[in-house]
């Protein structure tokens, strides 16, 4: 049926399986003559066994969707995998997306493919608008393109970083819509950026005929991101979104999705990639899929959102304690944020210290977010990088409950940075003890900072 099985299959299922594919391949044929460049030899049988001998890879050399007549069973793995992600991107939320199909590129090469797909249709376009996020690949998956992005600031709403869906509109009217590729949106990102306004933003699209791309890098994980692309598609315009095989299906990275709403767009991206692909994307996440069953993602999703109201109520317990606050940004159902101003105030240094002290500890993916810093990329100088705005009121420590996550992570992660800030505050009550008794001693007083 093409579609993710409820139950999961066990791993001599699976294996059988795959053996039964590869054995559809010319390479694996037991008389096989090839007098070709390219037929699928391999040196090293470590290497074979760890493909599960699928060689050929997927596609042919103008089209990454096309069957290969000697490699049967990887282009049939190639449209299972394919049949199947479009199965779970429904059963995650994204219920009228029509086609999609597994990329051997991350995310940001992904939305460059998109970019350039797009050239041929809008020749006359040279920008691109992009409500700001500080995160590097997206940014640069423009410039690779060789559009400019038109960056557009967010606006401050509470804690929250939001769309200024005005601001939007008015870069369209003054450059004109003819000469923009597309907007360019975001939906999974650090707090405290929210997902941006999907729905206004696709209509904007929709009234002005501008194409719409949206990075949905870690957002299948999310009923809330998921939910958005549904209703954005419903009310205007999404042309095609972009999400990562590693982040939402815990496999080694190197893979994207790419799926949309118009059939004939998605065969278009997919038949700009130039050559043949390698395969090892769809061979590892239709692997994961069968091991889990539609049943086992759906409990994992499920496990995920359970996880992110208990990390909120951990940071926010640990915020209380060390008189700082836990980040109100209702908007975004994956990531949190907690002040760190009780560090920024005292040390310009004592934040991106925390960072180090936690990566010490083994904590990984926490990120520490100072005020002001100041950063270029490819040319344009971003000020307040990292933190989604040009002057944030506060600098904080970024947490996420991403899929695959355990209540053993969040109890590790809260007592370690418990821990580290404690330890700051007792230094800094000594450093703070051995200034007032060498001003004593001297008679003078420390100036102010």
């Amino acid at each position: 049926k093409g579609k993710c099985p409820e139950d999961a299959w066990d791993e001599s299922t699976i294996e059988l399986f795959l053996h039964e594919l590869a054995i559809m391949d010319s390479n694996n044929f037991l008389g096989n003559c090839g007098v070709g460049e390219r037929e699928g030899r391999v040196a090293s049988r470590l290497v074979a066994r760890r493909h599960y001998r699928f060689i050929h890879g997927i596609g042919r050399s103008g089209d990454i969707s096309a069957v290969q007549p000697k490699a049967a069973g990887s282009s049939l793995l190639n449209k299972l995998t394919n049949s199947v992600v479009l199965d779970i991107i429904k059963l995650a939320g994204v219920r009228t997306v029509t086609n999609c199909f597994v990329v051997p590129m991350a995310t940001g090469m992904s939305l460059t493919l998109c970019f350039l797909t797009l050239r041929h249709k809008r020749p006359k376009a040279k920008y691109i608008i992009w409500p700001r996020i500080d995160q590097k690949s997206c940014f640069k998956s423009m410039i690779t393109a060789g559009f400019e992005p038109v960056v557009i600031e967010n606006v401050l709403e509470g804690d929250e970083l939001r769309t200024d869906i005005e601001a939007v509109e008015a870069k369209i009217k003054a450059l004109g819509a003819e000469n923009i590729l597309c907007v360019h949106s975001t939906t999974s990102c650090f707090a405290p950026r929210v997902p941006d306004r999907l729905e206004e933003l696709a209509v904007i699209c929709a009234n002005y005929d501008i194409p719409h791309i949206v990075n949905n890098a870690y957002g299948v994980q999310s009923s809330k991101c998921m939910h958005l692309i549904q209703q954005g598609a419903r009310v205007g315009r999404i042309d095609a979104f972009v999400q990562s095989l590693d982040k939402n299906f815990m496999v080694p990275v190197g893979g994207a999705i790419i799926a949309g709403f118009n059939d004939s767009f998605i065969q278009e991206i997919s038949k700009m990639y130039p050559g043949r692909a390698s395969a090892s994307p769809s061979l590892d996440v239709l692997i994961t899929l069968l091991s889990l069953g539609a049943s086992g993602y759906k409990q994992l999703l499920k496990d995920r959102k359970e996880m992110f109201s208990y990390l909120s109520s951990e940071l926010k317990k640990l915020a209380d304690a060390h008189n700082e606050r836990l980040l109100d940004t209702p908007h975004n159902p994956i990531s949190l944020a907690m002040s760190l101003k009780n560090l920024d105030e005292n040390n310009d240094a004592a934040v991106t210290q925390l960072g180090s002290m936690l990566f010490t500890r083994q904590v990984s993916g926490a990120r520490v977010v100072p005020c002001g810093s100041v950063q270029t990329v490819n040319n344009y100088t971003f000020k307040g990088f990292m933190s989604h705005a040009n002057d944030y009121p506060c600098a904080y420590l970024n947490a996420a409950s991403a899929i695959g996550i355990k209540k053993e992570d969040v109890d590790v992660f809260v007592k370690r940075l418990d821990k580290c800030l404690k330890t700051y505050r007792k230094e800094a009550k000594k450093e703070k003890s051995v200034n007032e008794i060498s001003n004593s001693n001297t008679g003078t007083e420390q100036p102010e900072d």
